[in-house]
């Protein structure tokens, strides 16, 4: 009997066992040990960076987990009841069924506050998880062909996950997450001319209506959530099909992937790392409390709390409004307002600049081969400094949200704090980056000098005519190989104003922008030459010698 053949009824070979036949029909019907052979050994590198990722896919598992065990207790509804609860200084208040429901989940359901808690412990970190993991990929490079539709998908995710986060917040109907609603209302109403009408059609009439929550829920529960969850997988199969990225290394190629099959090692490590994630943020949880509803009350469209904060994930759209002077022009009879219409226009393209930037740069670069190995951060320093002004960026306005928590707890006048946050958006992207590229040119030049002359031992060496020098330890093959595997692209020329037929080109202003954020890239001053062959030959020669003097200096004259 041949590998591929099975016994029939009639023969008299060795009865199948239940695990067996189980296989055998799935095999037979969906093809399951083809597709296991060829991927269940797909092969995935190990570095700590890849961690990024799965713990996004966690987290965003155990909000899955968690939302469906909230919906069984929650009513997203606005209708007022008079509670009368567990919670003891809010009986006989009159509030929304959402908040009443939040608080019988937090004190009255078994394990409701803890859910609770895992629940937005679990979204903090989701997104968290997704901005450092779209940096990782950012800073290394790994967004370009062929996996320019996998970022459009990680960045659709994030922006996702940042309303998705706004909506979960503001169901409970609580004074702080209908602060938010307030801000919300108000950015919407300083859209020009069809403001008012999309406010009317988001709360159901005049702020805050009796339908926004109930939206909110659909949204949270089932819109959003199905189109990230759609997303996702999407996203885990471009992984699959394109194969995963790794650093450059010894054995490591384009065309090849250095690591673990997935089953069972790459298998049994995710396994326990989801439970690492799970039980880090089940701890997180159990000791740290975050939104308590109970101690700001229900919501009143009269009244405002203090210290009123959104997550840190919507802490920088906050913060735009907080130092946007409070201008307001008339156009045509219709009052814009400047100081929030500025920031709710500010805030997306901040996002899209980060969405579009692999394509802008493949554009500037002219580069359309594929790429599977990563960038070191530091060989590509005006990248890295972009990405690093981003950031700095982002903190500040994440600041300037809080204005009023940073005047209070340092004892300054919030004018101060907000002036302060002004001048820096202009100022300190500008210095990071510049600092940024100096350190990444800093480290390139640190990179040449270990090619070509080692790695310091800390031993000093006199030479017979009196010369002090410190011997230096050779790299291995593979550092070598590590430190000089990177391209140094060149910044794209001019080209000739016109074709071999006299025609003047095309898009030439296009071509001269083109040209010119080229050589802002990989211009001169944004790379530090690695060494050549000819140069790492001449330092070994050089330190041959030299190794040849100090021998001499040890073991004294011939004939001594």
């Amino acid at each position: 009997m041949t590998a591929t053949e099975r016994p029939t009824a009639g023969s008299s070979g060795p009865a199948a066992s239940s695990g067996q036949r189980v296989a055998d029909w799935f095999d037979g019907r969906l093809g399951t040990h083809t597709l296991g052979r060829k991927y269940l050994r797909k092969v995935f590198p190990d570095h700590w960076s890849f961690l990024l990722g799965e713990i996004c896919l966690y987290s965003f598992v155990i909000l899955i987990l968690t939302g469906v065990y909230l919906t069984l207790f929650f009513h997203p509804s606005m209708n007022e009841v008079t509670y009368n609860g567990s919670y003891v200084p809010l009986n006989g208040i009159r509030m929304s069924e959402a908040y009443a429901s939040t608080l019988d989940i937090s004190f009255d359901v078994r394990g409701g506050l803890l859910i609770r808690q895992i629940h937005h412990w679990a979204a903090l970190i989701f997104i968290a998880g997704m901005l450092m993991h779209m940096m990782r990929h950012f800073f290394t490079g790994s967004f370009r062909r062929p996996r320019e539709v996998n970022w459009l998908f990680g960045w659709t995710l994030l922006l996702l996950g940042l309303f998705e986060g706004l909506f979960g917040y503001s169901l409970p109907d609580d004074l702080l997450s209908g602060t938010g609603m307030r801000f919300v209302d108000g950015a919407v109403l300083s859209v020009p001319i069809v403001g008012t009408y999309l406010s009317f059609f988001l709360f159901g009439g005049e702020y805050p209506g009796h339908d926004i929550i109930a939206r909110f829920y659909s949204l949270h529960i089932l819109v959003i959530p199905g189109i990230m969850a759609a997303l996702v997988v999407a996203h885990l199969i471009l992984v699959v099909y394109h194969k995963h990225t790794q650093f450059p290394g010894p054995g490591k190629t384009e065309r090849n992937v250095v690591g673990s099959p997935f089953m069972p090692v790459y298998l049994a490590k995710a396994g326990g790392f989801f439970f690492l994630v799970f039980g880090v943020i089940a701890l997180i949880s159990a000791v740290a409390s975050i939104n308590p509803v109970w101690s700001y009350g229900p919501y009143r469209a009269d009244q405002v709390s203090t210290g009123a904060q959104p997550d840190w994930y919507l802490g920088f759209a906050e913060g735009l409004v907080r130092i946007m002077p409070g201008w307001e022009i008339t156009v045509a009879g219709h009052t814009l307002v400047l100081g929030v219409l500025i920031p709710i226009v500010v805030f997306p393209l901040l996002l899209v600049f980060i969405g579009a930037y692999p394509f802008l740069e493949s554009w500037v670069t002219g580069d359309k081969r594929e790429h599977h190995l990563l960038d070191r951060p530091r060989n590509r320093p005006v990248r890295t400094s972009v990405g690093a002004a981003w950031i700095s960026l982002y903190l500040i306005l994440l600041a300037g949200g809080g204005n009023d928590i940073v005047a209070t707890r340092l004892h300054l006048s919030i004018n101060t704090v907000t002036w302060a946050v002004r001048i820096a958006v202009f100022t300190v992207p500008v210095l990071v980056f510049l600092a940024t590229r100096r350190i990444c040119l800093g480290l390139q030049r640190r990179d040449r000098e270990l090619v070509l002359h080692g790695r310091e031992t800390g031993v000093i060496k006199r030479l017979p005519h009196g010369e002090y020098v410190e011997l230096h330890r050779p790299l291995s093959p593979a550092e070598l190989h590590t430190l000089t595997r990177h391209e140094q692209p060149r910044p794209l020329g001019p080209g000739p104003a016109k074709d071999a037929n006299g025609v003047p080109r095309p898009n030439g202003r296009a071509l001269g922008l083109r040209t010119r954020l080229s050589r802002a890239l990989y211009g001169e001053d944004t790379q530090v030459a690695k060494p050549t062959a000819e140069e790492h030959r001449a330092a070994q020669g050089h330190g041959a010698e030299r190794a040849g003097e100090r021998e001499a200096s040890e073991t004294g004259p011939p004939g001594g």
